[in-house]
């Protein structure tokens, strides 16, 4: 009468149920759900940021190569003219486009390490692009000589460090000659039966340079040499759009910051 229970293998082998779980065991406390990232929004953000940055390189070059004769982003041309100076040999072209891609390729180099150190932001560099401009604006005068644009083409050798990928999709921004040749190819694998779509990112790049290029020209027509000033006004504003992004958006909009 008085001894222990005895209890059936059965009942122990049977999986608990809400109702039979103890109360304040692991299972019954809810943990708090986690917010989904917002990919979709960090996306948007990223190619949104492309087009944006494009079109700066593009109204740049515009105004640029309308003013004095070179191109301050585009260095395929820039390539190009320097061999036909080299052929010809034209001294003065030699030097000064041979100082123009070297420029470029520095700019580039000092904005990587402008934005490792600061903390993988871009606003700082965005910041330094908006003083170089500015500062071209005020010293250039109405009759530029080439060389007083040097200082552009070092800002949009820095701009190109601003976005490294974006969702994983690589992004230049003032080179649009891979943008269209990443696209042709993804057209190519599109028609073969890869129906992915992804190639058509490489199109924000292109449009972003091209739309630019033609705001640029109709600055240039109505404002003159003050047109320089909106190529600043419009890496400020780039720059304070920066600042709102969050920064653990960084990585997967821009592809800044370590994995």
């Amino acid at each position: 009468g008085g001894g222990a229970r005895r209890t059936d293998p059965a009942e122990n082998s049977r999986p608990m149920t809400s109702r039979s779980r103890r109360p304040g065991t692991p299972r019954d406390r809810k943990l708090p759900a986690e917010a989904p990232a917002p990919a979709g929004r960090q996306k948007t953000v990223g190619f949104g940021f492309v087009a944006l940055l494009s079109f700066l390189a593009g109204m740049t070059d515009a105004i640029g190569f309308l003013r004095a004769g070179d191109f301050l982003s585009f260095m395929s041309g820039n390539t190009t003219r320097l061999a036909i100076a080299i052929g010809e040999g034209h001294g003065g072209d030699i030097a000064r486009l041979a100082a123009i891609l070297l420029v470029f390729v520095t700019g580039n180099a000092t904005g990587v390490v402008l934005v490792r150190t600061t903390g993988e932001r871009q606003w700082p560099l965005l910041m330094a692009v908006t003083v170089v401009t500015g500062l071209v604006a005020a010293l250039a005068g109405a009759a530029p000589s080439p060389w007083s644009y040097l200082p552009l083409v070092f800002a949009m050798g820095m701009l190109n460090a601003a976005v490294d990928t974006v969702a994983g999709h690589p992004i230049g921004l003032t080179y649009v000659t891979g943008a269209l040749s990443r696209f042709g190819k993804g057209l190519g694998r599109f028609l073969c039966g890869d129906l992915r779509l992804g190639f058509l990112v490489q199109m924000f790049p292109w449009i972003g340079m091209i739309a630019g290029a033609v705001t640029g020209v109709f600055l240039l027509q109505a404002w003159q040499e003050a047109a320089i000033w909106a190529i600043g006004a419009l890496a400020l504003l780039l720059t304070l759009i920066s600042l709102a992004v969050p920064r653990s958006w960084m990585r997967h909009s821009f592809g800044l910051g370590r994995p």
